[in-house]
Order: C-alpha cells, then structure tokens, then sequence
C-alpha cells in the first residue's frame, strides 16, 4: 500500500511539472507573442501533443514490439531532452526583458509603448528556439557518435605487485530498450573485447524493458571475453523491467551477476577481492533483493585489496566503513545533459570521473549509453578502461 502511495505521489508530481513546463512554454511561444488565431490554434494544439507525447513515449517503450516505433521515440524522448533547454532559455529571456524595460530601456519607454514591448517578447522567443534548437543538434550528435575509450590508472596499496597493470574494461547504463538497440550492444561488445581486457564490469541500468522484449538485442553479451571473466551489478533500472527474470538471462549469457558477494580474482602469484552488490534501491522490491556489503564482506582477508562493483556512487559510504581499496560506478551519465548533473550532485557525490573519498577511490563512469532523451551535453559516452597499479611493484 505505502508502495502505491508512494508510486502515486511521484506520477501525480511528474505530471504537475509536464503541465506547468508546457504552460510557461506555450505562453512565451505562443500567447505573448501576439500570433493572430490561425496561427495560434494549431500552435497550441502543437504545445498540448507535444506535453502528451513525453507520457506516450515511456508507454509506448513498453508496449510497443521490438524493432518498432524507433523514429517515434527519437522524436518524443528528443523533445523530453529539449524542454529543459528551453525552459531555462526562456527563464533566462524573462529576466532579460525585465531588466530591459525596467531599467535600459527607461528611455525607450517600453512600459508605454506596445509595439515595442511586443517587438522585445518576439526578439527573445525567437533568440530561444535558435538556442534550444542548436543545442539540440550538438547534444544529439554527441550522443549518437562513436563511444570513446577513457583510460584511467589508479594506484592501490594493497594490490599484489604480479597484478600491476591489471586492467578493468567497464561499460554501464546502456539502457538496451526504447532507442538503443540491436546494433549498438554488437559494436560495444566488438569494441570491449578488442581492448583484451582482463575482466569486463558491468555497473547496472543494461536494459530498459523485459526479457521477452529485449533478450535478441542483449545477445551478443554473450561474446564478451576477458582473462578473469565478465561480471555483472544490477542498477534501478534492471528492477523496474523484471529483475529476476534479467538476472537469469544474464547468467544464461554466460556473465557472473554478483549480489552482495565476493569472487577472488587473479592466481597463486596474487590476487584481490572482487565485490558486487545490488543496487541502492533494490530492498524496497522484496524478493530477498537489497544492497549488502557487509554480508558481501564477511570473512575477507582485511589485507587483501577490494574492488568494488555498486550501481550508484553513493555506495562508497559503506565502502568506506568496510575497507574497499576502489569503486567501479555508474548511474549518473555524468549529468547527460548539463545542467542535469546540478541536481545529481543533490544526491550523489561523485557525478562523473575519478575521485578520493576518504580511503577510497571512487570512479563514476559518465554511462555507454543514455536513458530517455538521445542527447549529451558536457558528458560524453565512455567505455572505461581502468588500469590498475601496484604500490608494491
């Protein structure tokens, strides 16, 4: 019952900010620009389909058979991404416009001159859409083009000098679903497997839909191929598309799924601890689901080092408490689209790249792929290779 009040209130506060972000466009857009009624009508008819399309798409993403609605999706999920833009474009106008006709343009005498005042609300509304739309662009391009590889070398005091160089490949957040599909997990697992590495992570949020959806478009997982294997973290989003059914068809691909466990890697010439835990917020799904770290570390070697694979940054608190050396991370896509990544800040903190919290160095990868909006902004794709170095060697 709490669930579905809780489910409620955030669908009731989601649709309360769409309505409210698409008044305020349609009235800078649309009414305070003086457009005459043929011209408004079908304008606001625009503004109200293009508010219904955003709820549309994630039911449609669901709904809809595999392979469909592609085109569709890009057009609705891009509007999502740009609405954001525009708002504070346009915020930024208002108060462009309120210094101007209070205090500028004092001599013009734009607070008695209509023409003026409309002429100043058309020039900005304008000046909005040129700026929505070319950033627009860019984001899309940026987050439609090839995924770059980020190396990172990090330093641990506890790793076994026969490991130095050890590397880590780590892909996250895909999001396999509404627009990321078939195509582009091939070309991810071609571009993993050629940079031979010695185990592959996979940090949560793979897929966007069930297995009966999207078990074709994940397949080639299956390829994946690294010295000490491949390992997978659930993220929110595996909970919210069947989390035991994902977890099961992960494992048949041949990808260990670790949950709150441990799994020694390396050999008799040294090894370390690998640790995975379920994501932050997988207790309040039962089932035995939710993030444990301490069972995942009962009876460890205190001086054995620790690499820990956790969906979402903020895990590093316990991984401070339980003596993790390093924590492989996703979640936040680096923000997506900037400012996005403010208000991430909010809740986690680290929002991308590497970082020393307290004992532990931390890296949050900026994601593989995207969720909803095909658009970066400030915060491209990565596939992570994380070089690990000995202090001992």
């Amino acid at each position: 019952m709490q669930r579905l009040l809780l489910i409620t209130t955030v669908l009731l506060l989601v649709v309360g900010i769409l309505v409210a972000a698409h008044y305020y466009i349609w009235a800078r857009l649309v009414r305070d620009v003086g457009w005459s009624p043929n011209v408004r009508r079908p304008l606001t008819l625009a503004v109200i389909g293009l508010a219904l399309s955003i709820p549309a798409s994630f039911v449609l993403a669901r709904q809809l058979p595999p392979n469909h609605g592609r085109a569709i999706l890009y057009v609705t999920y891009t509007w999502l991404g740009s609405v954001l833009t525009l708002l504070l474009v346009l915020a930024a106008g208002d108060l462009m416009r309120f210094v101007i006709e209070n205090w500028i343009g004092r001599g013009l005498e734009f607070e008695s001159h209509a023409e003026r005042r409309l002429f100043l609300k058309r020039f900005l509304a304008a000046g909005a859409m040129f700026v929505t739309g070319t950033s627009t662009i860019f984001a899309v391009k940026e987050a439609l083009s090839e995924v770059k590889v980020k190396n990172v070398r990090v330093s641990l005091s506890r790793l076994p000098a026969a490991l130095n160089g050890f590397t880590i490949v780590q892909i996250t957040d895909l999001h396999v679903g509404p627009t990321i599909r078939t195509d582009f997990v091939r070309t991810i697992v071609s571009r993993v497997n050629a940079l031979d590495a010695d185990l592959v992570a996979i940090t949560g949020d793979l897929v966007d839909g069930t297995v009966a959806h999207l078990r074709e478009m994940v397949a080639s997982l299956s390829k994946l191929r690294a010295r000490h294997g491949v390992f997978f973290v659930t993220g929110n989003h595996e909970y919210y598309s069947g989390v035991d059914e994902w977890i099961a068809e992960i494992r048949r691909l041949g990808i260990t799924v670790l949950r709150n466990e441990r799994v020694s890697i390396g050999s008799a010439r040294g090894s370390f601890d690998l640790i995975g835990v379920d994501d932050a917020h997988a207790r309040q799904f039962g089932n035995g689901h939710g993030a444990d770290l301490s069972r995942a570390v009962r009876g460890r070697d205190p001086k054995r080092e620790a690499v820990l694979l956790a969906h979402q940054p903020r895990a590093v608190f316990d991984a401070v408490r339980h003596g993790i050396g390093l924590q492989l991370s996703g979640h936040t896509h680096g923000g997506q689209i900037w400012p996005f990544g403010w208000v991430v800040r909010l809740q986690q903190p680290v929002v991308k790249g590497l970082a020393k919290i307290e004992s532990v160095w931390l890296y949050v990868s900026s994601g593989t792929g995207y969720w909803g909006p095909p658009m970066r902004r400030g915060a491209p794709a990565e596939i992570t290779r994380v070089v690990l170095l000995s202090e001992q060697a």
